[in-house]
């Protein structure tokens, strides 16, 4: 035995692939089904594996297998470690990259998905990045269907978190914003919002609700907004022509409001912020998805908490 090494020899490719794929799942059965193995034998591949490395990796909670502390640790590092060996093979066939999918939401596609593209693809370049943006419910559906490999963007609602799993990055607030220069930037924000036309996030997006609650608790009920809309070209257009003020994640209009085009109008309402992460189904796995989540994972990282700036 090399004594420089960590890792007891012990440990083979089948030990890595049995744990991460009951990582992913939850569970045996369901893994015993997919390697065509009796459930018993799949537990002694993990017990084995457990016993090499002299920790446990998973918990009992009731019919469902939840990672440890040291698990989810190794859990990361084997992932990487499967998705380089799965690199080195296809590299010694060109063209097998593969491809990977993505879901990108509006608040992260201005700032923190492009970074990740650049950071990935200096990574693992034989992989190509296939990226689907909209509103969240389209998206939602994609991933639920495995149209796409994971969706970036803000927490969904729980009612949709059955099948998938959710990491949170950071936390990001919904602001007010109006052109610079707006004529009652100044005001208290009731009165200017009773005074202007008004967009909206539609009523399908996350951030809608926080936004009526905020309204209703000036007392602002049943506000008809001149436009719905969440995107960057749409509301930008419709503010800098006009004296229209919008409700949007930050992460959208971050670059307008850092070159000053776009003002914010402060509203010191603390539940108006919201997580961001990565949202994928339990069971998925693709070629250098792990790398792309602890890419993201950087990235979101180095994200301005809520409330603060750039």
């Amino acid at each position: 035995m090399d004594k420089r090494s960590v890792m007891h020899p012990g440990v083979k490719l089948r030990h890595i692939r049995a744990f991460l794929d009951i990582a992913a799942e939850g569970g045996l059965s369901v893994v015993a089904r997919a390697q065509g193995i009796t459930q018993p034998a799949l537990s002694r591949t993990l017990a084995e594996l457990e016993d090499l490395l002299a920790q446990p990796l998973f918990l009992r909670q009731g019919r469902r297998l939840v990672l440890t502390e040291s698990g989810r640790i190794f859990r990361r590092h084997a992932a990487q470690a499967l998705e380089a060996l799965e690199a080195g093979a296809a590299a010694l066939r060109p063209g097998s990259g593969g491809s990977l999918r993505v879901g990108v939401l509006p608040t992260a596609a201005t700032r923190v998905f492009p970074a990740v593209v650049l950071r990935f693809r200096a990574l693992r370049p034989e992989i190509l990045l296939k990226v689907e943006t909209g509103p969240h419910h389209h998206l939602i559906r994609l991933l639920r269907e495995g149209r796409i490999d994971l969706m970036i963007g803000r927490l969904p609602d729980v009612s949709e978190m059955p099948g998938l799993s959710f990491e949170h990055l950071y936390e990001e607030d919904v602001v007010l914003v109006g052109r610079t220069g707006h004529p009652l930037a100044g005001r208290p924000p009731a009165e200017a919002l009773a005074s202007v036309p008004l967009i909206l996030p539609p009523a399908t997006a996350l951030i809608r609700r926080p936004v009526d609650d905020y309204l209703a608790s000036l007392g602002l009920f049943g506000i008809v907004p001149a436009v719905e809309t969440v995107s960057l070209a749409v509301g930008r257009g419709i503010c800098l022509a006009s004296d229209a003020l919008w409700f949007i994640s930050r992460g959208v209009i971050i670059e307008e409001l850092e070159r000053g085009l776009i003002h914010e109008i402060k509203l010191g309402a603390r539940f108006l912020s919201g997580a961001v992460g990565i949202t994928r189904r339990q069971s998925a796995a693709a070629p250098g998805l792990a790398t792309l989540e602890e890419v993201t994972r950087e990235i979101g990282a180095a994200m301005p908490r809520a409330g603060e700036t750039a």
